[in-house]
């Protein structure tokens, strides 16, 4: 019998395969935990401060005591739809902490800024309410004259959603 050589196949792609780096967690928890406590602790101060009416701040902001039991921008008010909001946003912020920009330094402040602003304003839905849990108004009181009244979660929610369309423009594609 002849002997058979076994002949390295050399045609094959030797690309090296690079792991996806791990998510930064810490950095996630980080940012949101941060979102959260000042959301909350601004939201009692305006209940507090708020209390006997707006405080003028400039040309077009004032701090103006709000309760928003709608959607965004208290859409849909009145229509009990909140609890629903609070089903929704627990599951993007369980999509955006583990998603793949989440790997990376800004998809991980975006994704804590979205879970810290979207944790505060479940819990305002969870506890600041008579009805029952989940049943609760979100405290809102930054107001300018040209735009919805909102509030720090709000504002995290919406900076942490460009950062993560920027994020993903910069993440490799798998």
């Amino acid at each position: 019998m002849a002997d058979v050589e076994q002949v390295e196949d050399t045609n094959v792609s030797a690309a090296p395969e690079h792991p996806a780096p791990p998510r930064k967690l810490g950095v996630v928890a980080l940012v949101a935990a941060v979102t959260l406590a000042l959301d909350q602790l601004t939201k009692t101060w305006a209940l507090r401060a708020l209390d006997d009416g707006p405080i003028r701040v400039g040309l077009t902001l004032d701090l103006a005591l709000a309760y928003n039991t709608g959607t965004a921008f208290s859409m849909g008010s009145g229509k009990g739809l909140g609890p629903w909001i609070t089903v929704l946003a627990l599951g993007v912020v369980v999509a955006v902490s583990l998603g793949y920009t989440s790997r990376f330094r800004l998809g991980a402040w975006a994704a804590g800024l979205v879970a810290g602003g979207a944790i505060g304003n479940l819990a305002d839905r969870a506890f600041r309410g008579d009805d029952g849990f989940l049943h609760g108004a979100v405290i809102d009181f930054i107001a300018f004259d040209w735009w919805p009244t909102f509030n720090v979660a709000d504002a995290g929610i919406c900076v942490g959603a460009a950062l993560l369309v920027l994020a993903s423009l910069r993440a490799p594609a798998s």
